[in-house]
């Protein structure tokens, strides 16, 4: 019923999705590959030797949904894509979205997308590679200790006409699953970047902002002089040596750190004559030993096993101990330099390269390419999508992405859950086999059986285990208890008994002493006897 439940929301979902889907303007999508054919003919692979990696089309596990598969391990990638339009970044909101699965795991490699400048700037598909010029480079890297959804704008200086990437500041990681995820950047026309993982907002950051990029896309005013130099007689020490110490007579700088122990004593049972190794009386000279070849053959050495049993074999040298004399090399103290001037900084000058910037003038991109070299195959690219609306890519991630995600975490809730009770039913039986042990301990015998019917109980209900153990703990403590207590019994008090008057005709005072100490004698318990 559950199940039925859940598939009933993913319909509906979907379908609500799909009216979303419908009355986005088709202008809003300005690229959108699905994988759902071959990329043959569409995408082009680079000719460049270091490439050898070979894309596949092919489906995303457990699913029909294909992708762009990377399917070799420890090889480089490279495949591009050229846009029909190239796309301004500069006019109102633009998103990049696109959905990884990262089946086989990312120890080491990318899964990164480059949106690349026209051509004019320097680069034809079939030599895409590394150098080809970029606008953005977007998506998932980790290796070592990096681990992170790299976002990186290569802006131009007007004023050196140089190319400069600047990163993104504290990124967010990337999810260590094998699930599909989808990451989109929203580029706003308030000069912002929104990141967003699975939907949900990462990183929000200001293209203008020092804090939020590196370098930051609006130079500093000023820099140092490159030509200024640091003056000869510039002091940068902070302290010196004290030129008026004088080393103390008594210090002398070649007294040894170690000395000979003078009352050390050689041991009665040491083996002056005994060699610390002897030839081993087992070695037999090899057969195929060749005296004029491989020279006079020598058994090799072991431990002298008299020496094992002795304090020391061979020449006896009393041991080193430290020289309490000892003081090392004299060097004068330190003191305050009066000549300190600080450390030395060239001076600022006017930063020739500065400019000011309302904007940021982003190139267009014309086409999208795939370069990555990674350790990991499995690496599968879908639904690669650049729109011109954020609600138009949103409704992309809930008809092509959510679906499919909901189905993994569903199977993978349900292998985590059947691992961690192979791990809980591993764990009980080892309990189990502990406690029919305890229960075979002798003390325990009067309940054994007690405790067997628990243990039973329990191997049939597992999720009483704990109750089990904490009763069978309450059985040990309390039979404890009671040898360490139970056995002190309070000595029965010694009372005389009434003289009963015998004018009443109730029985003479014998009888009645007599039946009194039977009755204390039932009621207090009896006193052991010592043996003398």
């Amino acid at each position: 019923m559950m199940i039925m439940t859940r598939y009933a929301l993913l319909l509906l979902l979907a379908f609500a999705s799909l009216q979303l889907l419908c009355f986005a303007a088709d202008d809003d999508v300005v690229f959108y590959d699905s994988f759902e054919e071959s990329f043959d003919g569409r995408w082009i692979v680079s000719d460049k030797d270091d490439y050898k990696g070979v894309w596949k089309h092919s489906k995303s596990e457990g699913h029909d949904d294909y992708g762009l598969l990377v399917s070799e391990m420890a090889k480089k990638y490279a495949i591009v894509k050229e846009l029909d339009e190239a796309v301004n970044l500069k006019d109102g909101t633009t998103v990049l979205q696109f959905e990884t699965r990262l089946q086989g795991g990312l120890e080491c490699g990318g899964a990164y997308l480059k949106y690349l400048r026209p051509q004019d700037a320097g680069w034809k598909p079939k030599e895409f590679d590394n150098e080809s010029p970029y606008s953005i480079m977007f998506g998932p890297d980790k290796c070592g200790a990096t681990n992170k959804l790299h976002f990186i704008l290569k802006h131009k200086n007007p004023k050196s006409g140089e190319y400069i990437e600047h990163h993104l500041k504290y990124p967010p990681s990337v999810p260590s699953d094998k699930l599909t995820h989808v990451y989109t950047a929203i580029l706003k026309p308030d000069n912002e970047v929104s990141i967003l993982i699975d939907g949900e907002e990462k990183k929000k950051a200001s293209f203008l902002s020092a804090e939020d990029f590196e370098p930051p896309l609006i130079p500093s005013k000023t820099i140092p002089d490159p030509d200024d130099k640091k003056p000869e007689d510039w002091d940068e020490r902070a302290k010196i040596p004290d030129p008026d110490a004088v080393k103390p007579e008594d210090w002398d700088e070649d007294a040894p750190m170690e000395i000979e122990d003078e009352e050390a004593v050689k041991p009665e049972s040491w083996l002056d004559d005994e060699p610390e190794e002897i030839d081993d009386p087992e070695a037999t000279k090899p057969e195929d030993w060749d005296d004029e070849e491989d020279g006079e053959w020598e058994a090799p050495k072991i431990e002298n096993p008299k020496c094992e049993i002795a304090p020391g074999c061979g020449e006896w040298k009393r041991p080193m101990k430290r020289n309490p004399a000892y003081k090392g090399k004299w060097s004068p103290p330190l003191i305050d330099n009066p000549s300190y001037k600080g450390i030395w900084k060239p001076q600022e000058i006017p930063n020739p390269n500065y400019f000011e910037l309302e904007k940021p003038d982003f190139d267009p991109i014309a086409a999208i390419g795939i370069e990555i070299w990674t350790m990991q195959d499995g690496i599968l690219f879908d639904n690669i999508l650049i729109a011109k609306n954020d609600k138009v890519a949103e409704s992309y991630r809930e008809t092509t992405w959510k679906p499919k995600f909901e189905v993994e975490k569903e199977k993978q809730k349900a292998e985590d859950e059947a691992a961690d009770s192979a791990r809980l039913a591993g764990f009980q039986r080892k309990v189990f086999d502990v406690l029919y042990k305890v229960a075979d301990i002798p003390f325990l015998s009067k309940y054994k059986h007690q405790i067997l019917d628990l243990i039973e109980h329990a191997e049939t209900q597992p999720n009483l285990t704990i109750g089990v153990l904490v009763s069978i703990v309450v059985i040990i403590l309390t039979i404890f208890f009671k040898l360490i207590f139970g056995g002190k019994k309070q000595p029965r008090v010694e009372k005389k008994p009434e003289v009963a008057k015998t004018s009443n005709g109730e029985g003479s005072s014998g009888e009645k002493a007599e039946e009194a100490e039977k009755e204390e004698a039932a009621a207090a318990p009896r006193r052991r006897r010592r043996d003398n």
